[in-house]
């Protein structure tokens, strides 16, 4: 599945994209609305039910082994990943690096819609990988748990304007930052597990301790979970409302400038 998603910045058009060239036999997963238009998060996760009903308008069968991938200069197959992971939907892999080295290494490419035969929904549930603002306003208090910010370090300890969703910049007080750029090699593809971690420590994570990672929008936060589950971390939760909920509530404590 193409689950390639754009900034509006980057003028691009997922769909139209998709039609142009994709992996022979992909289907396209419109991770626009992909998201749960219910709940006061912005750009929330997908529901269990959403999950179910888009897989199976795709035609994935249930238990069907899932592979996603992306053209996207954020990386979205990873928050494509975490939404169905954690509705119980436990067989999905990123293709690494993405259709960029599809395409760098002379893979066929096939053009136009592909349509397939809907399949039935399954029952799925969301589990419990999320934190909430009130989980993270919790976290504060107790410090339970570390959190790191895929944002870049000019948005995370700088002031002004944030020049992808508006607003202020700055950070939930006590964060680390890891830009999510750096679990990368030049090609697209992750680094080594063992290189992940070595990132992740470098960033001051203490991997004996849980972990909430978060962004702008809860996109690139999904790149540094996945990355974990690389390095073999598995006690890490997604803000999914991040910087964005955060920001615009003007309750919460934030902080700006150097840590």
């Amino acid at each position: 599945m193409d689950a390639s998603r754009h900034l509006p910045a980057a003028n691009r058009d997922a769909r139209a994209e998709f039609e142009g060239g994709h992996i022979p036999g992909a289907r396209f997963l419109d991770l626009a609305a992909f998201t749960d238009t219910r709940s006061s998060v912005p750009a929330a996760l997908p529901r269990p039910d959403q999950v179910s009903e888009a897989l199976a308008k795709l035609g994935v069968a249930k238990g069907a082994r899932i592979v996603i991938y992306d053209d996207s200069a954020v990386k979205t197959s990873a928050r494509a990943w975490f939404s169905l992971i954690r509705c119980g939907v436990t067989n999905v892999a990123v293709l690494d690096g993405g259709l960029g080295k599809w395409r760098a290494e002379n893979h066929p490419l096939e053009t136009g819609e592909e349509t397939a035969k809907p399949a039935e929904p399954a029952a799925l549930s969301a589990g419990a990988h999320a934190a909430t603002k009130a989980e993270m306003l919790e976290n504060l208090d107790s410090s339970e748990s570390q959190v790191l910010d895929a944002r870049g370090s000019d948005r995370v300890f700088g002031s002004g304007i944030d020049p992808v969703h508006g607003g202020q910049n700055g950070r939930i007080p006590g964060s680390l930052n890891l830009p999510f750029g750096e679990v990368f090699i030049a090609d697209g593809t992750f680094k080594s597990p063992k290189e992940l971690r070595e990132v992740f420590e470098a960033a001051g994570v203490d991997f004996s301790r849980p972990l909430i990672t978060t962004c702008g929008s809860g996109v690139t936060a999904s790149v540094l979970l996945f990355a974990a589950h690389l390095a073999g971390k598995e006690d890490v939760r997604l803000y999914d409302g991040s910087w964005q909920e955060w920001e615009a509530d003007p309750a919460t404590p934030k902080e700006q400038g150097p840590q």
